[in-house]
């Protein structure tokens, strides 16, 4: 069955970790989201910032949005504010999903996205409030259980918090 792990981790640095260790265990970027607060501020514009981005496989709009090489790999990468949440920072079919028909829903935001990827309501608000107070959301779609279990240890091995599975929506067959 198909399902999706979900976990938050508190830093860049960690999660860029945990996605460059499921990379290696052969997810794509398509499988892998990641949803961060944009904490860039005016100051961040007027001062010059000597990372080694260029040197790395991702220039340009990653390396501007002050993410790492590695969640700059992921599919669909951008900024956008969602009132009441504010500025984010999405990479993957999280990006899609916000901004899609998610935002604008019935429950809408943050919550509306991750209930429409397959995240029970509860859960989606706990996350949401998560990434508000500064962490990373991380999710990873999997095809089967044996892909679960190695997600999941990904996220333990990196000591990420509130790991869970959320079973994905699937198309009604006609």
């Amino acid at each position: 069955m198909k399902a999706s792990v979900y976990c938050t981790a508190r830093t860049v640095e960690q999660a860029e970790r945990i996605i460059g260790d499921l990379k290696l265990a052969g997810f794509g970027n398509n499988d892998i989201s990641a949803l961060l607060p944009d904490k860039r501020t005016t100051k961040d514009f007027a001062h010059e910032h000597n990372t080694k981005a260029p040197e790395g496989a991702v220039t340009g709009g990653a390396a501007g949005l002050g993410v790492g090489a590695v969640v700059g790999w992921l599919a669909g990468i951008g900024a956008l504010a969602i009132p009441g949440v504010g500025p984010l920072i999405a990479a993957g079919p999280i990006m899609g999903a916000l901004a899609g028909g998610a935002v604008g829903g019935a429950t809408g935001g943050v919550i509306g996205a991750l209930v429409g990827m397959g995240i029970p309501e509860f859960e989606a608000k706990r996350y949401e409030e998560k990434v508000r107070d500064g962490n990373i959301l991380l999710s990873v779609h999997t095809e089967d259980g044996k892909q679960r279990d190695a997600a999941k240890e990904i996220f333990k091995r990196h000591d990420a918090d509130d790991i869970s599975t959320g079973s994905e929506a699937s198309a009604p067959r006609a």
